[in-house]
């Protein structure tokens, strides 16, 4: 698999952009509609924004050797008690994979990643390139449920469409 340092920011600008986007559309419900079980995977519109945020800081600890987060994927959904937590450290996470992926070379993307999973009990290892491009893939495809979820609720989604980020669009 060949991706490029480019690619990285790329992905990493159109994370932090949706994001922000997704800040907006949460401050528009209550607590109430954040945390209502709405028979998703992850329960919640803030239980899935939370095992995102968990799933960016735990491959963040591994590309870069940042703080991995508390518990394992069983606990994600709680990382962060409310909205105004959440927004924080999705902020601050954000900041350190734009800042990651603007740092980033060809080399850093070659050969493999070895880490312990604990969703699988031992050791793995995968190629550092299908690693970085997983962080991204998983990103996109749970802030579709939370758009999905956002319909529901009868709030407005925000645009997910990569081709109309726009161009200024600088990331944090």
């Amino acid at each position: 698999m060949m991706i490029s340092p480019e690619y990285c920011l790329t992905m990493a600008r159109y994370n932090s952009w949706q994001n922000r986007q997704l800040m907006a559309a949460f401050e528009r419900l209550d607590a109430a509609e954040l945390t209502r079980d709405r028979k998703a995977f992850f329960g919640s519109i803030l239980g899935t924004a939370n095992h995102l945020l968990w799933g960016d800081r735990i491959w963040m600890s591994r590309f870069a050797g940042t703080e991995p987060p508390v518990g394992g994927i069983k606990d994600s959904t709680g990382l962060m008690p409310d909205r105004a937590a959440w927004e924080r450290e999705r902020f601050q996470t954000d900041t350190r994979i734009t800042g990651w992926a603007k740092e980033l070379g060809p080399a850093d993307l070659a050969g493999d990643l070895s880490w312990y999973s604990g969703a699988m009990g031992r050791t793995v290892a995968k190629s550092m390139a299908l690693c970085v491009t997983h962080m991204f893939n998983h990103q996109t495809h749970h802030r579709g449920q939370i758009h999905a979820m956002l319909t529901a609720a009868g709030a407005e989604a925000p645009v997910s469409d990569l081709v109309f980020m726009p161009e200024d669009e600088t990331g944090t």
